[in-house]
This record gives C-alpha cells, structure tokens and sequence, in this order.
C-alpha cells in the first residue's frame, strides 16, 4: 500500500501533534500527584474520552473484529453490557473510591483490608498488564503493521514501543490524557469511516444483512463455545466486567484523578454512552470482512487490517492509519502509566522506600516505564502461536479477575468481609482458577470465571465467618460513611436520567439485533 503526498502528512501529522501535547502538559511535574494523577484535575468530558481511547485498542480492531469473523454481533457484548456496567460503578463503586483519595486500586484494598491484599493485587496487576495487556497491544498493532505495510512483526512492535514509552515516560497521566483527547476522537472518526467503506463494498446495509444475516445474532445457544447467553447476560462476563471497569488501574485511574465526585461519576456515564456507538466501528467492519475476503483469511485477527489494505482510497490511508495507531498508543500509554503507578506507589514507597522525596517518586515511575515496556515488547512476538489475540487477552485475564473482583465487591457492599479472607482469596486466586480450568477442560471460559468466582465467595464468607479478627477498621467505617452517589451528588435528576438513558438503549439494541 502506497502512501500519496495526502496521506504521509496527515500520518507525520499525527505523531507530531501527539508529541507536542506529551512535551506541553508533560512539564513542571513536581509532585507525584502531577505525574501519576495529573494533579487531581480533570473535568469529566476528557474523563469519558480517555476511559474510551484507553479500552479500545488494536486488540479490539484487530482481535474484537477478528471474533466478530467468528461468532458476529453477538462479541458486542463486551461492549454493550460494558456500559451497563459503566453505569454500576459510577453509583456504587467510584463515590467510595473517591471519598477515600487513593492514588491507586491497591491501595484500596489496605484501607479496607491490609497490606497483603495490597500487596497480592499490586503483583497481579503488574504481571497481567506487561504479559497480557501491553503485550498484546504491541503484538496487535505489529501484526496490523505487517499486514498493511509488510513491516517485519518485531520492527513493527520496536517502533510502537519506543513512541508510546517516551511520551508516557516523560509526561506521565496528564500527556496520556490529554493525548487521548487527539487519539480517542481519531479512532471514533477512522472506525467510522472504515465502516461506511466496508458497508459501500458490500453494497450497503440490506445487502450485508442479506449475505451474513446469520451473524447479526447476539445472543447465542446456551452450549456455544465461547458466548452461551447465560454466561454473557447472567455469568462470567459480569465478573469479568466489574473487574475490568470497577477495579481496574489503568481504566479507574482517570477517574481517581477528577476534579471533584461529580466530574469522575459524569465522565464513567459519558463513556457508557460512547461505548454503545463502538460495536458499529469494530464489529461490523469484522463482518463486512468476511462477507468480502472469508477465502482469504489466513487468521480471524487479520480481517481488519485486510480491510483497510483493501478498501482504503489514495488520501485516507495516512488518516485510518493514524487512526490505527492512536488505539495503539491510547491503550499502552495507559497501561504503561498504571504499570508504573502500580510498582512506585504500592511496591516501591510502601515496601522499599517509604521515606522517597516526589522527585525520587517520578524517577522510579519513569524508569519502571521503560523497564516494563521492554518486557512487553519482547514477550509480545510469543503471541504468535494464539489462534485468536482477543481469545488470550479473555483466558490469562480470567487467571485472576474472579478474585479480584469478589474481594473488591466483598470490601465494597459487606462490611462482615475481614482482611484475612481477602487476603486468603487473593492469594489462591490463581490456584482456584488454574483447578477449575484444568478440572473443566470443555468449559467456556466465562463459565469457568463464573465457577471460580463463586468457590471463592464461598471461601471469603467462610474465612469471614471464622476469622477472629475485630470489625473492620474505623478509618474504613468513617470513610464509607454517605458515600451513596446521592449523598454526594445531591439530588440529581440529570445523572439519574443519564443513567436510566444508557440502560434503556442498551436493552433497546438488544431487541434490535435478538
């Protein structure tokens, strides 16, 4: 695919903006409040865009179209019950968060509980975001760069690395926001034009529901493979995403550092809303890419960037490519920032160097950037051997989700849960969920998560029950006082009808495409 004299420049365009942006809201950080929450300030509309930019990356351009080859409509799911959720922790989870003032979701877990649920969380969050998220991310966006350009997967992976690890490195949460800003409104507008390309090659919208009406189902047979409907609507998924959206660093962390209660819960609602629109700029071009090139497609996962080598005009390549790599870049600088945030704040300052003066703080974050980009990048080629990239990010994710989120919800909503039981389940985790899926091979895997997430239930309320340990502690209890979303909102009739908004068309597109 060549490039016109158009297209390079709205390329280089592209990278020069985001790198103008890191280098001016990146500087004068003098405290690590400015570098790991961008001091505390952010108004709600950019909460919502960097919520979005940072959950869609080219594991969902790459790997979300790439299920949707696969299984259709029915994929959307992650983003349509995503919303819901959305919705869920902005009244119930993010007022607590916020009232308390943490800088990061660990360290939630020593305010209600101790140390070591802190510490055990800290470790799997690190393990997971360089092994999963930021690998696959890299690997994603490698793969799209060889299917489009013919780039060597590892040249690909290098030069997406190095990019994103400077800017982060240098101008932490602020750069990565603000970024987003840029990066989120490119993707919306390259998905969206994408689609419009593949729905005109198809020969519009009848026409595709004509040739792959079969893939316009979202809900599926209760023994699907991989989406039986209770798993989606009743089972894992939920625990999946309350994990994903409600205890998760490097999503939670932009709304930790909002301006005040209100600009935090209206941007999670404002991202609910865009998170609807994203199934028709991801999914849908992942079926229009079957309907045009299914005897082509080597790999599920290349469907997408196939698309755009296929269909893509002189004069928009530089635009949709642009738009390719700011997924790539809003995903990882996120996870990069959380990553280090994660290691300074709750491995490095509690357990090594308490005494660290801010300036020492912004050292290590900047170092562990780099440090744990590296490890990224050079374990991303090993995704190669995965059938499908979305299928791995789900699997080693559900290595530690069930956990995580039962404790959180367990410190959340019952005041009976003690500090050694969260510390219990967050330590066999991992050992439950590897049991349940070597002793359940055939399983799907949200059904696995499901399973999992209820043995260690049953363990948190009977280590609860038999702990001798006092009641929770005080600075918890006076922490969580009128922490209810009306308590801190008022009465608020414009967040209530928002919220009642993204339920109610949420359940409409499902009437639609039953």
């Amino acid at each position: 695919m060549g490039f016109s004299a158009i297209d390079t420049v709205a390329f280089l365009g592209y990278f020069l903006v985001i790198a103008v942006v890191a280098l001016v809201v990146g500087r004068r950080q003098r405290e690590a409040a400015d570098y790991f929450l961008a001091g505390r300030n952010l108004p709600w509309w950019i909460i919502g865009i960097s919520l979005i930019a940072s959950s869609i990356s080219t594991e969902h351009f790459v790997g979300m179209a790439g299920s949707a080859v696969e299984f259709g409509l029915a994929i959307a799911s992650y983003e349509w019950l995503a919303a819901i959720t959305l919705v869920i922790v902005a009244r119930w989870f993010l007022p607590k968060f916020l009232r308390l003032g943490i800088t990061t979701m660990p360290q939630y877990l020593e305010e209600r509980f101790d140390v070591r649920s802190r510490s055990f969380l800290a470790f799997y969050m690190i393990l997971a975001y360089v092994f999963v998220a930021m690998a696959t991310v890299l690997y994603s966006g490698g793969l799209a760069l060889q299917t489009i350009f013919e780039l060597p997967l590892g040249w690909g992976i290098a030069i997406l690395a190095a990019f994103a690890g400077a800017y982060t490195a240098y101008g932490g949460l602020k750069a990565v926001v603000w970024s987003d800003l840029v990066q989120g409104s490119l993707l919306v507008v390259g998905g969206a034009i994408t689609t419009v390309l593949g729905l005109r090659a198809v020969g519009g919208w009848d026409m595709l529901m004509a040739r792959a009406g079969e893939k316009f189902h979202t809900v599926l047979p209760l023994d699907h493979p991989e989406l039986p409907w209770f798993a989606v609507f009743f089972g894992g998924l939920w625990i999946a995403n309350l994990f994903y959206w409600g205890c998760n660093q490097f999503i939670t962390q932009r709304t930790l550092a909002a301006r005040d209660v209100r600009h935090g819960l209206y941007g999670a609602v404002f991202a609910a809303y865009i998170k609807l629109l994203i199934p028709f700029i991801v999914v849908i071009p992942g079926i229009v890419a079957w309907v045009l090139y299914a005897d082509e497609l080597a790999r599920s996962d290349m469907a997408y960037p196939m698309l755009i080598q296929r269909l893509l005009p002189v004069g928009l390549t530089g635009l949709i490519f642009a738009a390719l790599m700011a997924a790539i870049m809003s995903s990882l600088d996120s996870m990069l920032n959380s990553a280090a945030t994660i290691f300074t704040v709750d491995l490095y300052q509690r357990h090594l160097r308490p005494e660290s003066s801010q300036r020492h703080l912004i050292t290590v974050g900047r170092a562990s950037t780099v440090a744990f980009l590296a490890i990224a990048a050079a374990w991303s080629p090993f995704l190669l051997q995965f059938e499908r990239v979305f299928s791995y990010m789900q699997e080693f994710w559900g290595l530690i989700t069930p956990g995580v989120a039962v404790v959180f919800l367990g410190g959340l909503f019952w005041r009976g849960a003690r500090a050694g039981a969260a510390a219990w389940v967050m330590g066999l985790t991992v050992p439950v969920t590897v049991l349940v899926k070597l002793t359940n091979p055939d399983m799907v895997f949200l059904d696995q998560m499901w399973v999992a997430g209820l043995v260690l239930i049953l363990l948190l309320v009977l280590f609860s029950r038999f702990s001798p340990e006092a009641e929770p502690s005080l600075v918890v209890d006076a922490a969580s006082r009128e922490t209810s979303t009306t308590a801190l909102l008022g009465q608020d009739w414009l967040f209530d009808m928002l919220c009642l908004g993204v339920v109610v068309l949420t359940l409409a597109l499902y009437v639609i495409f039953l």
